[in-house]
């Protein structure tokens, strides 16, 4: 007799849907522990960067005794009379803070694109006519406005995207907006018409008056606009004075943190009531990251800038309040609400897509994630400028707080908390 067959046994339908099912319940518990940790590694990244921001601030001012002014660059031109036109012969004083650092971050090479004429352009094309009146067209040293719209041919410096000044939490890349920035400087926490005085057009221009007066009480922050600053004039202590905050950048899809209302009333209206749009019911109720559509619940859209290189985060050579600045008047992820022209302050309070707050950078160096739900006094008090008095009388202490207090430089506000335990 030959040996028994041994027979071989199967999984059966029953055993091979059990480990399925495990495993599909292990792969669902596993999934949100990965994304976490995803965006832990996006978030530390994102906080490195800041800190190299903060290394490079200091050696900026280690090199030339002075911070890197917000509003700087060439003077108005030879084809406009006023800063605000766009143009291609000069950039108009319009700089961020950021152009500067730029050698200090790796980036001399981009530097000296900047620091000197060149005829190169992002899609190859000749360099604009406009560029100059006499001899070969060249882009101006500092390069043209970073407020042009027109990305054709293109400055191409102006459109490169850096590393350094990217959250890579921040999904915004490419056109319409070039070069975006996730980080911007902190001006402080008056969001006066005035604080933007030395906006007032040539250089020439820049005498005294009562505009720059009104400009000296409102500018109370680490930066001040087209004006140069030093570590001595931060009479608070740099460790209690936010020097950046992190914004996260405009997608057109009318988020309240990065897309500007713009209600085009009195300078003013948000100094007084930096809630303004918030009372105009202009946020959706039923999504109230969201600004309205004008249907349904949500019956009083806001007129929204949205989705170019001038809104938020949208290019980081461009000076501009909505685009590169922050103030401390509402606390991190409110809304960006500006009643005057667009080139004015608003809330524009610091932004990201990371939960529950936003980094800032202190004027030490030391990086901070902020919450949401930071001490920020009366989102309704009025704020500080020339001619009030009371509470509001230029030197007055913030009255928003906590996070008012870190934004100015020298209100003498006592700082008790312990931001970097």
């Amino acid at each position: 007799m030959g040996s028994p067959r041994m027979k071989s046994r199967g999984f059966t339908l029953v055993e091979l849907l059990v480990v399925i099912a495990i495993i599909g319940i292990l792969v669902g518990l596993l999934l949100p522990a990965v994304q976490a940790a995803r965006e832990a590694a996006r978030r530390m990244s994102c906080s490195n960067n800041f800190k190299n921001i903060g290394l490079a601030i200091h050696n900026y001012h280690s090199a030339y005794k002075q911070l890197p002014i917000q509003g700087t660059g060439t003077g108005i031109g030879i084809n406009t009379t006023n800063w605000w036109e766009t143009g291609n012969d000069a950039s108009k004083e319009t700089l961020s803070a950021l152009v500067g650092l730029t050698p200090f971050i790796e980036q001399q090479g981009l530097w000296s694109s900047i620091s000197n004429p060149s005829s190169e352009t992002v899609t190859g094309g000749a360099v604009p006519a406009s560029t100059n009146l006499t001899g070969p067209q060249r882009w101006p040293a500092m390069g043209p406005s970073p407020r042009n719209f027109s990305a054709d041919p293109g400055y191409k410096p102006w459109s490169t995207e850096i590393p350094t000044f990217r959250c890579p939490s921040d999904p915004g890349v490419g056109l319409p907006a070039l070069g975006r920035t996730n980080y911007g400087a902190c001006m402080g926490d008056s969001v006066s018409d005035w604080s933007n005085a030395h906006k007032t057009g040539t250089l020439a221009n820049h005498t005294a008056g009562w505009n720059h007066s009104a400009s000296r009480a409102s500018n109370r922050g680490f930066f001040q606009v087209r004006k140069a600053a030093k570590f001595r004039d931060i009479l608070d202590g740099l460790s209690n004075t936010i020097a950046m905050a992190e914004i996260k950048t405009d997608l057109g899809d009318r988020d309240i943190r990065s897309s500007l209302s713009w209600e085009q009333n009195g300078g003013n209206d948000i100094n007084d009531n930096p809630s303004y749009c918030a009372d105009l019911n202009q946020i959706d109720p039923e999504r109230p990251t969201y600004w309205c559509n004008g249907g349904g619940t949500c019956s009083t859209p806001a007129q929204l800038t949205t989705d170019n290189r001038n809104t938020r985060g949208g290019s980081w050579a461009n000076f501009r309040a909505a685009v590169t600045q922050v103030y401390t008047v509402l606390p991190p992820n409110a809304e960006m609400c500006i009643g005057s022209w667009e080139d004015a302050p608003g809330t524009c309070p610091p932004s990201s897509n990371h939960q529950g707050g936003a980094h800032i950078l202190m004027g030490d160096g030391a990086v901070v994630f902020m919450t949401d739900a930071v001490e920020a006094g009366d989102r309704r008090a009025g704020g500080v400028r020339l001619g009030l008095t009371g509470s509001r009388s230029p030197g007055s202490k913030s009255p928003y707080g906590l996070w008012g207090a870190l934004g100015t430089k020298s209100a003498n506000e006592t700082i008790e908390e312990q931001l970097n335990q």
